[in-house]
């Protein structure tokens, strides 16, 4: 089923065309290119040197073979650790140089298809990726999450590649924890999907019946088997990594993440925006997103017991604010950082007034039922979530990727000013409940 699901996104994508996981897939390297890049006679090859060794060659390789010359720029070639810094990307495209002759291929997981993406972008060129990692859901989504010189994690806005080739060969020579990062990653869109319902139920986001459907339809199969993907079994890894591609084929259809991320992306990025290192290494993407994926299905379980149809809607009102005192508060959550407008301008784009708050929240109150049953049907038992972190072996405590819980408490008012994107944290903000439920949901975070 998840196949024809892929089909079915491919269809509604913007940019990619085709679309080949399994084992053996890099076999095809040389038709898919010839397929989606008719003419083309010379490729580059984006890599590092753990991918270019995983695959990057056997690519090269490939290529040479159906006449096509490739290239190669390897990313910092001695080894270094690096991440998804904007800097990068002039060094990219001088790489790929004339656009207009040389096809990007990248080879990697995120960083390097992230780079890779939008350096094509900027070039105005097609690219294709082979997928190195089942780490991520970026291989086939638009835009490049990258931060930016100013430290700020954002997404660039770019063309996804036009063909994606996902071997699981490759991939089950990766670290353990890349899949496990990608994972996590995933069971993110559980939590993201439930950010979405509320935000669209409240009026405070646009909703994409497409999109939601290609990335919700098949996400509990996808994740419903963490020690068959630990293990790298074929069916559930197959499984899996179908559903990274559509929830970046959602977000390609959309030309946005709102399908893909809700309140748990948030704080990995203001983890990222602080060079969050532990042990001295960066902790990968899906790696903070899945601790926060539990905390976000912990709050979720606080508000479902809460019986809203009592709510007294003008004594919440009293937590209203101005577009002035919006404005403060999000201009000093993020005072003396190198992005001190960022709090600015959340609080601007989902500034309402007054009455139309009081609007919204009776409406809430009127239809909190029905509201409450979707939201019900989207998530999972928060201790199903730890459990399948844990068996995908995933961290799930702040402690774990070298944050602590009073940091957690602190974001947890951060994201709220993070980006224009209404979650549950801003709801609770209103009712003046984010906190305490804050309090008790990473105290439940054992360790």
């Amino acid at each position: 089923m998840s196949r024809e699901m892929i089909e079915r996104a491919l269809k509604r994508a913007t940019d990619t065309k085709e679309c080949i996981i399994g084992e053996n897939a890099l076999e095809a390297v040389g038709d898919v290119f010839k397929r989606n890049f008719p003419g083309a006679a010379n490729a580059v090859i984006i890599a590092d040197p753990r991918t270019w060794k995983a695959a990057g060659e056997k690519v090269a390789s490939l290529l040479a073979a159906c006449g096509v010359s490739a290239g190669k720029h390897i990313l910092e070639p001695d080894g270094k650790l690096f991440h998804g810094d904007y800097a990068y990307v002039p060094e990219v495209k001088a790489a790929i140089g004339d656009g207009a002759s040389n096809i990007p291929v990248a080879v990697g997981s995120g960083v390097v298809n992230d780079l890779t993406k939008r350096a094509a972008g900027e070039l105005g060129t097609p690219y294709m990726v082979v997928g190195t990692a089942a780490s991520v859901d970026g291989y086939s989504s638009f835009g490049a999450a990258l931060r930016s010189p100013e430290g700020a994690k954002q997404t660039y806005p770019c063309p996804a590649p036009r063909a994606i080739i996902a071997d699981l060969d490759v991939m089950r020579t990766a670290p353990a924890w890349m899949a496990a990062s990608g994972f996590a990653d995933l069971m993110a869109k559980v939590p993201a999907g439930a950010d979405w319902i509320l935000a669209a139920e409240l009026g405070a986001a646009e909703w994409h019946e497409a999109a939601w459907h290609t990335v919700q339809d098949g996400l509990k199969d996808a994740i419903a088997d963490a020690q068959g993907v630990r293990r790298m079994q074929t069916a559930p890894l197959t499984r899996f990594v179908e559903g990274l591609m559509l929830g970046g084929f959602a977000m390609q259809d959309m030309q946005s993440s709102r399908p893909a991320s809700g309140a748990e992306h948030m704080f990995s990025h203001l983890l990222e925006m602080r060079n969050h290192t532990y042990k001295g290494e960066i902790v990968p993407h899906g790696i903070q997103v899945g601790v926060f994926t539990l905390f976000m299905c912990r709050m979720y379980e606080q508000f479902l017991a809460c019986d809203y149809t009592k709510m007294d809607v003008e004594a919440v009102l009293a937590n209203w604010k101005s577009l002035d005192e919006a404005e403060r508060i999000g201009r000093e959550m993020f005072a003396g950082t190198p992005f001190p407008d960022i709090g600015v301008k959340a609080a601007r784009a989902k500034f309402i007034g007054r009455d139309a708050t009081r609007a919204r929240l009776l409406d809430f109150k009127a239809r909190c039922p029905e509201i409450k049953a979707r939201l019900e049907n989207q998530l999972l038992p928060s201790a199903e979530i730890e459990r399948r972190l844990v068996a995908v072996g995933a961290p799930t405590t702040p402690e774990g990727i070298g944050s602590t819980k009073d940091a957690t408490l602190a974001d947890a008012v951060k994201t709220v000013y993070m980006r224009d994107r209404y979650m549950l944290l801003d709801f609770l903000d209103l009712t003046g409940q984010l906190a305490p439920f804050a309090r008790r949901a990473v105290e439940k975070l054992k360790g």
